[in-house]
C-alpha cells in the first residue's frame, strides 16, 4: 500500500500515524482501511476495486431512494414545499406563521404539504397540515447526529443522501415557501433558484417569508451580483418574492398555473 505523508510543523508524519491521533479504534495491521458509510467522506487510500465497490453501492442506494420517494409523491399531484430552519421552537413567530400557512394551504387550496420531516419549520408546517386533516409529507434525512421525524407526518420516505432528498422536495411542487434558516435552507434555496434560472425546471413561485430576515440578503445579491459584477441578470431577481402576509402567500399560490409534470 502506498504510504501517504503529511508535511507539517513537526516534519513528515505518515498518514496512518496521523489517522490514529483522531481515532480510538485499533487499526490492527498497517494495511487496514476503513470505509465510512453515509454522508461522510471515505477515509484512507482506496484501491480502484474499493472505489468501484463504494460507487456501485451508492448508485444502488441512490436509485432506490429516488424510486421510493417518487412512488410516494406521485400519489399527490398538487403539493407545496415548505422549508426553513430546524432550530425554531414552537414559541417562535416563524414557527407559528408556518403552522398557520400550512393549515390554510390544506384547507383553502387542498394541496399536500411537503417538508423535510424534521423539527422547527418542518414540524410547524407538518403540524398545520396534519391538524387540518390534510396530507402531511416528510422527506427525512439520515444524519450522524440523529434527527427524529416530527410526529405530524402522515406519509414519509427516508433518505441517506441530501441530493436525492432535495430532488424530491423540489419535485413538481406548485410553490416553494422558504422561512428563515441556516446553511441547509440557503443550499436548498440557491439550488432551486439556479434550476429555475437555467430552465431545468419551469418557473414556479419561490416565496421568501420574512422581509426582516431576507431583504438584507436580497440587497447584497442585487448590489454585488447584479450591479457591481453582472453575474446575474435583472430578470433573475424576479424568480423569488419576499413577503410577510399569509394572505399574500395564499394569493400567490392561487394564481400560480398548475404544473403538468
Amino acid at each position: 500500500m502506498p504510504l501517504l505523508v503529511f508535511a507539517g510543523k513537526y516534519g513528515i508524519i505518515p498518514t496512518m500515524k496521523l489517522k490514529n491521533l483522531f481515532s480510538k479504534k485499533d487499526m490492527g495491521n498497517a494495511d487496514a482501511r476503513e470505509i465510512i458509510r453515509g454522508n461522510r467522506i471515505e477515509a484512507g487510500p482506496l484501491t480502484i476495486a474499493d472505489m468501484e465497490r463504494v460507487i456501485k453501492n451508492r448508485e444502488s442506494v441512490a436509485l432506490a431512494e429516488l424510486d421510493r420517494g417518487y412512488q410516494l409523491i406521485k400519489k399527490y399531484p398538487r403539493t407545496v414545499s415548505i422549508l426553513g430552519s430546524a432550530r425554531f421552537a414552537p414559541t417562535d413567530k416563524y414557527y407559528k406563521h408556518a403552522e398557520s400557512v400550512a393549515r390554510r394551504i390544506v384547507t383553502e387550496l387542498k394541496y399536500a404539504i411537503v417538508t423535510g420531516g424534521g423539527p422547527g419549520i418542518m414540524e410547524a408546517a407538518n403540524k398545520g397540515a396534519y391538524e387540518a386533516n390534510g396530507v402531511s409529507i416528510g422527506f427525512t434525512i439520515q444524519l450522524p447526529k440523529e434527527q427524529k421525524t416530527n410526529p405530524y407526518v402522515n406519509a414519509s420516505a427516508d433518505f441517506k443522501y441530501f441530493f436525492n432528498r432535495q430532488t424530491l422536495l423540489f419535485f413538481a411542487a406548485e410553490a416553494y415557501i422558504y422561512y428563515p434558516g441556516g446553511f441547509g435552507t440557503f443550499d436548498e434555496l440557491f439550488s432551486l433558484v439556479t434550476s429555475i434560472q437555467t430552465k431545468k425546471i419551469q418557473r414556479t413561485p419561490v416565496i421568501l417569508v420574512g422581509s426582516e430576515f431576507w431583504m438584507p440578503f436580497m440587497k447584497v445579491i442585487k448590489q454585488k451580483l447584479f450591479v457591481e459584477n453582472s453575474t446575474i441578470g435583472e430578470e433573475d431577481m424576479s424568480i423569488y418574492t419576499v413577503v410577510d402576509s399569509e394572505d399574500e402567500i395564499i394569493n400567490i399560490i392561487k394564481k400560480a398555473p398548475y404544473r403538468q409534470e
